[in-house]
């Protein structure tokens, strides 16, 4: 499967954006699918992750309430609804895929990633 992030963007701070992870070449409803960012100069970190029917989702704890992760599996794309938005968000974000059934938060545990879409935030 091949999947592709968007709708990153500079933004201030308590902004929103809608992260959208569009799939190609694979129904997108076999996989889970996390998200993942990364800072300058920190590690790739998981931030969210919904299952392929969307019923079960899990989060990073500093994104709790602000971070929504959805599907609609009709056109192929999972999508990071990100409101609240802090400094500390700023990063890249990327979307990953899975076969397996259990969420996973280890990015070594993905198969499939997608180019990244840079997140902003400013004070």
């Amino acid at each position: 499967v091949q999947l592709q992030a968007s709708g990153g963007g500079l933004v201030q701070a308590e902004d929103f954006l809608r992260l959208s992870c569009a799939a190609s070449g694979r129904i997108l409803s076999n996989y889970n699918i996390a998200w993942f960012r990364q800072a300058p100069g920190k590690e790739r970190e998981f931030v969210a992750a919904v299952t392929r029917d969307g019923g079960t989702t899990l989060y990073k704890d500093s994104v709790k309430g602000r971070f929504t992760a959805s599907r609609d599996n009709a056109k192929n794309t999972v999508y990071l609804q990100m409101s609240s938005l802090k400094p500390e968000d700023t990063a890249i974000y990327y979307c990953a895929a899975d076969l397996r059934s259990r969420l996973r938060v280890l990015p070594a545990e993905y198969t499939y990633w997608g180019h990244g879409t840079q997140v902003t935030v400013s004070s």
